[in-house]
């Protein structure tokens, strides 16, 4: 089974008026991969998965998969409201060739621990694939309970949780009740080097998208117990975390990409707009100071 650690980009979908830019998107995971990026998760928050068809959804998966070449694991998101929806999207994505599955908790219904529980047991048994589950409360409207996750914990095929409540009460208390083998991934960049510190194994990043090879770097070294070199990179990459969250992710990030000429268009799909006028002058400042453009 394929070991989730590191630093993996929850990638963004680049669009060319409004329609799925194929080549952008392939040409953004060669960046990654020859960045030194470990790992490619497609159809995240940040590849606005929300907005997407089924079919480009599918197709996304497709070419993630297709342009890695087995290079580096593809954590698919497939995750939905609807824990039927959820099923077909995972199906998909296992048989696309997907290493894994990023699942969200359920969004809008605000299901009680219970149902958070029975969606994904329900979702596991129908689809044989590691399974990595995803806690955004700020998106969601619902956190999952550290003693909801490690009930979930149990179940053979769910490997471990994005844990993006930049809360390290939470983070530790999941670590604690949950086996040892069991993976812990940061979901905010801000908290990735101190979640790694108290026993995670990575980060799904938004600023990688930009900084591929420094996230990895930030990553590794903290993985290999370097804390003192791991948070020099740590306060290096800081300011241009922030100017990711400018605005809604993943608007900054796209536009940076835009900026860097690594996508034609960095337009986000509405109900996302363009980055503002005063925002989009920060951005340029943060990306140049960076040396990005």
């Amino acid at each position: 089974m394929t070991e989730f650690k590191g630093a993996y980009t929850a990638i963004v979908t680049p669009f060319i008026d409004g329609a799925l830019d194929e080549q952008g998107l392939t040409d953004l995971i060669e960046f990654q991969i020859t960045g030194g990026i470990n790992g490619i998760v497609p159809c995240g928050t940040t590849g606005e998965s929300a907005t997407l068809s089924h079919e480009e959804h599918h197709k996304v998966i497709e070419l993630s998969i297709k342009t890695a070449k087995g290079r580096v694991p593809i954590l698919a998101g497939s995750g939905s409201n609807s824990t039927t929806e959820t099923i077909e999207l995972t199906k998909y994505a296992k048989a696309a060739g997907a290493d894994g599955s990023l699942m969200i908790t359920p969004y809008y219904n605000r299901p009680s621990q219970e149902g958070l529980y029975q969606h994904f047991k329900t979702a596991a048994e129908a689809v044989d694939i590691p399974i990595i589950m995803y806690n955004v409360p700020s998106r969601t409207g619902v956190n999952m309970l550290p003693e909801t996750v490690a009930r979930c914990a149990e179940i053979d095929n769910i490997i471990g949780i994005k844990e993006a409540t930049a809360n390290l009460n939470q983070i530790s208390e999941v670590i604690r009740l949950c086996p040892a083998d069991f993976t812990v991934l940061s979901g905010d960049d801000f908290t990735s080097l101190a979640t790694v510190a108290i026993g995670g194994k990575g980060v799904i990043s938004v600023t990688s998208n930009v900084a591929p090879g420094d996230m990895a770097k930030l990553m590794s070294l903290a993985l290999n117990g370097d804390f003192a070199a791991a948070r020099k990179v740590h306060y290096q990459l800081f300011p241009l975390m922030q100017a990711m969250f400018y605005e809604c992710n993943p608007v900054p990030a796209k536009k940076t990409l835009e900026l860097m000429a690594k996508i034609k268009s960095g337009a986000p799909r509405l109900p996302l707009a363009s980055i503002s006028a005063a925002n989009l002058e920060r951005l340029k400042k943060a990306a140049s100071d960076y040396g990005l453009i």
